[in-house]
């Protein structure tokens, strides 16, 4: 039996003021009644996930951390704005609720959704998960699969067309992360340098444009447990956390995909990253061949796509060490993370050496 995703005690200097937001509930969404409860999910290292409970039902909320000023990633009116547009058009998505644009009720913007009960598995269970490799196998499977259904909605027909720019949107990405990690730089790390340069060097051929997830991996994904077991199913009941989504090559989004994607073989640090190296799923050159596979599109330039992955996940990581480094969040995990940026980076520059492995 595997407990579903379920929240704790807030955590020390992440407390939502529970008068003011439910003044700003009463008059703007009443029929959610008066919360009763709030708490916390403990996974992910961006933005801050509280439950709502009232008489009647369950709420997600999400804001941005404390001191977080990168608006890419911690931008809630367009996680809202994403959800709203897909709504109708793909199913797993949890209803959006309301969104908050002024700072004054909780000191940032914020968003609420209804909750969507199941199971997310994150990398903290790999060392007690002993789900059977067949069955781990059926949810990389799924995983990928459904990572192919989203690249395939019609983006003009659903209107998320507007969410960005295709054209030039792998440089601009590129161009983008590059002077993100020098702002948030804080250890000189040669290997970024180096990657950064190759990046520059070798833009792969466009893709026809899709609508890209651009953080699409287990723990954004909640399965539905097998009613018997309690184990997880290959059933995909939602996807989480669309705020960095947008319109562009949808080889970036398999290349960040993969970038989580850890294997036995890699070193302890990265399995941390991720349980996909528990026996049974896809290793990452499988990952490859099916979405291959599945989406027909070509997969020729794919090590570009992979190795921006890691380097976007290294800088992500870097920002995030950077701001507890200058005080604005006492979450001890981030001040562990620069073994983890140079992990990253290191991987990154070895295999544009090496290709996939």
């Amino acid at each position: 039996m595997i407990a579903p995703d379920m929240p704790r005690s807030v955590r020390t200097g992440d407390e939502l003021d529970q008068l003011r937001l439910t003044t700003y509930l009463h008059e703007h969404v009443p029929d959610m009644g008066e919360v009763v409860d709030v708490r916390q999910f403990p996974g992910g290292f961006s933005n801050l996930t509280y439950w709502l409970k009232t008489a009647h039902d369950e709420y997600v909320l999400r804001r941005p951390p404390v001191g977080a000023n990168i608006k890419g990633g911690h931008d809630m009116g367009r996680e809202f704005r994403v959800l709203s547009l897909l709504k109708g058009h793909y199913a797993n998505i949890p209803e959006p609720i309301v969104y908050c644009e002024t700072t004054d009720v909780l000191g940032a913007p914020f968003y609420i959704m209804k909750r969507i009960p199941g199971i997310i598995l994150r990398a903290t269970m790999a060392p007690t998960l002993t789900l059977a490799p067949e069955r781990m196998r059926q949810l990389s499977e799924s995983l990928i699969d459904n990572l192919v259904a989203i690249h395939r909605l019609d983006i003009e027909a659903t209107g998320l067309v507007q969410l960005g720019k295709p054209d030039g949107y792998v440089q601009r990405q590129v161009v983008g992360w590059m002077k993100r990690y020098r702002q948030a730089e804080t250890d000189k790390i040669p290997a970024m340098d180096q990657v950064g340069d190759w990046l520059q060097q070798n833009y792969p051929r466009e893709q026809p444009p899709a609508f890209l997830h651009n953080d699409y991996k287990y723990d954004n994904v909640i399965l539905a447990p097998d009613e018997r077991t309690g184990e997880p199913t290959p059933e995909i009941k939602g996807v989480l956390d669309w705020e960095m989504a947008t319109v562009g090559d949808p080889l970036m989004d398999l290349g960040a995909t993969l970038a989580y994607w850890s294997e036995a073989g890699d070193s302890p640090a990265y399995r941390n990253f991720n349980l996909t190296w528990l026996p049974g799923n896809l290793t990452r050159r499988e990952v490859v061949a099916r979405y291959e596979a599945q989406s027909g599109r070509d997969l020729t330039d794919i090590v570009f796509y992979y190795v921006f992955g890691l380097y976007k996940n290294a800088v992500i990581a870097q920002q995030i060490y950077a701001r507890w480094k200058q005080g604005y969040s006492q979450d001890a995990r981030f001040g562990h993370l620069l073994p983890m940026i140079i992990e990253l980076a290191t991987k990154a520059a070895g295999t544009i050496e090496r290709k996939i492995e």
